[in-house]
């Protein structure tokens, strides 16, 4: 079949890296590359930025603490796990239970990382770590950042394959935190 390659793709090599644009949360690297084989060369650009935790959060009644807010890029309101940026060299774990205790005042036991994910590496240079934190309860007051407005939504573990269905829950970080938890514990009974 044409254009199909019969050999592992090559890793380019970067050979100058500027700085594009700074933004608030996010640096716009633009980089040139060459290709190690054949010398083809290219002008792309990355956003790079601190990682990123969502943060799997179950009650003792094994319902999911989920978080509704406004999203400017969608424009819309989103149902998904709360979450947020890693401050530069904060241990993931640690931003990700901080996180949850601001935007959404729980806390709770045996917290751990499960795994991480590349949001999308054609563009960006980070990683979303996933935590889960289990027995969670509601342990003080919110403490939303200047342009936040949160909703807490406690959701059962068996509903969640239906929002997920009708397009409820679409965040795509979300989506993948939550199959990292059935991953491992496992689909919830919905039967």
């Amino acid at each position: 079949m044409a254009g199909v390659p019969d050999k592992e793709p090559s890793e380019w090599e970067l050979i100058e890296d500027q700085l594009h644009a700074s933004c608030r949360i996010f640096d716009v690297r633009r980089q040139f590359f060459r290709h190690p084989g054949d010398g083809r060369e290219g002008d792309f650009f990355v956003l790079r930025t601190n990682d990123w935790v969502n943060v799997l959060a179950l009650t003792r009644d094994e319902e999911l603490v989920m978080v509704r807010q406004f999203r400017y890029g969608s424009q819309k309101l989103s149902l998904e796990t709360p979450g947020g940026v890693a401050e530069k060299g904060e241990d993931p774990l640690t931003a990700g239970l901080r996180e949850l205790r601001e935007e959404t005042g729980y806390s709770g036991k045996n917290a751990r990382i499960l795994s991480f994910c590349r949001p999308n590496s054609a563009i960006l240079s980070n990683r979303c770590h996933f935590a889960l934190v289990e027995e969670v309860e509601k342990v003080g007051d919110v403490q939303f950042d200047p342009n936040e407005e949160i909703e807490t939504v406690l959701v059962p573990l068996t509903e969640i394959p239906s929002r997920i269905s009708s397009g409820e829950i679409s965040h795509s970080l979300a989506l993948n935190a939550i199959l990292h938890l059935f991953l491992e514990r496992g689909m919830p009974d919905t039967s």
